[in-house]
């Protein structure tokens, strides 16, 4: 039987199959999502550790730990699910939970520190308070007088308030358009507005008031350092300015003078560094 040549013949391929040329079914998207993830929680925890102060960092941090019950008041106890509490006498006592040293505990029960002493004292938590209260009265008083001026409204731009464990510290800076002494060392009429604003807003309150003088380092070398003097005589300046206004002598705690050692900025030569800062003091019994 003869083959007709016009017929084209029928090939069959064979492909060998090799099972890690397989499909991987999208098991690298996983472990990206988890990259991605792992990146984004990475950049957020950098963007809150900028973002937060110290405290609120520390207050983060004594929230995740184990050492920190979620009661303030410790578990131990002689019930019927009684035993020793972890904050007992016979661990560390850590700050502000537990038993303490001062005030020890008869038994394997903790007491747990509530900040009340047994006499019933608050271990200087209402003192905090009240001074913090006394402290809102003052920036209320001294920022009060804003908006009715230009003028004391432009003398405010010298402000800047902080607490801290001395008191509350109102620190009175220069501006380069804007001076509080002049070339000879009297005070300027933008000094006076403040010091009348400030002795008013001492009125408000009975915490005693210490004056401080600092001043930027010179640019020229001198025989004799002048800076001492210099920051004592700013402080005694604006001592008898607040007094002409009102504050009473006796409301003074102290006037000091720092010269130039202890900076605003880096650069001991700037401007910024020459400054009165008025410290509202806590009572101290």
């Amino acid at each position: 039987m003869a083959v007709d040549g016009n017929v084209a013949p029928v090939i069959i391929k064979r492909k060998k199959v090799v099972a890690s040329d397989a499909h991987h079914g999208g098991a690298w998207k996983v472990a990206y999502a988890d990259f991605v993830t792992a990146m984004m929680a990475f950049f957020l925890l950098m963007w809150l550790l900028n973002a937060t102060t110290e405290k609120q960092r520390k207050g983060l941090a004594d929230y995740f730990a184990p050492t920190i019950p979620v009661n303030r008041v410790s578990g131990g106890g002689t019930g019927a699910f009684g035993g020793d509490s972890v904050f007992s006498e016979e661990t560390l006592p850590q700050n502000g939970t537990g038993a303490s040293s001062r005030h020890p505990t008869n038994s394997a029960q903790a007491r747990g520190d509530t900040g009340i002493n047994p006499q019933g004292e608050n271990n200087g938590q209402g003192d905090d308070d009240a001074f913090q209260e006394r402290a809102n009265t003052i920036k209320e008083a001294l920022y009060g007088h804003g908006g009715e001026s230009m003028v004391i409204e432009n003398a405010l731009k010298h402000v800047v308030l902080k607490s801290t464990d001395e008191g509350l510290v109102v620190e009175l800076f220069e501006l380069p358009d804007s001076r509080l002494f002049d070339d000879l060392g009297n005070p300027t009429e933008t000094l006076s507005v403040l010091a009348d604003a400030l002795a008013e807003a001492a009125k408000t309150v009975s915490n005693p008031v210490a004056i401080e003088g600092h001043v930027p380092t010179s640019p020229i070398v001198v025989r004799r350092n002048v800076s001492w003097d210099q920051s004592v005589q700013r402080a005694q300046a604006f001592r008898n300015l607040m007094e002409q206004e009102g504050l009473p002598k006796g409301d003074v705690a102290r006037v000091t003078g720092h010269a130039d050692r202890e900076l605003a900025e880096v650069n001991p030569l700037s401007l910024r560094n020459s400054r009165l800062e008025v410290i509202f003091l806590r009572n101290q019994n």
